[in-house]
């Protein structure tokens, strides 16, 4: 299974501060034994949500929102995509991660991602052929 390891955002990645050289090493170190254990599939760290903007959908119009957003608790730092058999393998290496912010009260959340076959019958053997060469795509484009 896939999932998604989402940190959350604090007061201080809000403002931009940057992680200590400390925090960067322990976090490249807990990325390696992620990549070594064929787990981590992606990772990336992300800038505040002033620097954001939404795309907000009500009654068949849109509207953009620029960041900053309030919520801090609602955001989110930075993410990993983990493949994993389990979500109770998922926490274990949740809890093997290294406090990403430091000083303050930090959270990971750690979510399923939807496979083809959770979507049942409504994934039609059409839908199912297009999202499979959508993936193929992206995965030549990035070999590229």
């Amino acid at each position: 299974m896939r999932v998604m390891v989402m940190v959350k955002a604090t007061k201080n990645s809000e403002a931009g501060v940057m992680p200590s050289e400390k925090l960067l090493a322990d976090m490249g170190r807990f990325n390696e034994e992620l990549v070594k254990a064929g787990v981590m599939q992606a990772g990336e760290g992300l800038h505040p949500s002033s620097k954001g903007k939404r795309v907000r959908f009500s009654g068949g119009a849109k509207s953009v929102v620029d960041g900053p957003f309030a919520e801090t608790r609602e955001l989110v730092a930075g993410c990993w995509i983990w493949q994993v058999k389990s979500m109770e393998e998922a926490v274990e290496w949740a809890r093997r991660c290294p406090d990403p912010m430091p000083g303050e009260e930090s959270e990971l959340e750690l979510r399923p991602i939807f496979e083809p076959d959770d979507f049942g019958a409504e994934l039609t053997p059409e839908l199912r052929a297009q999202e499979e060469r959508l993936r193929a795509e992206v995965e030549r484009q990035h070999r590229s």
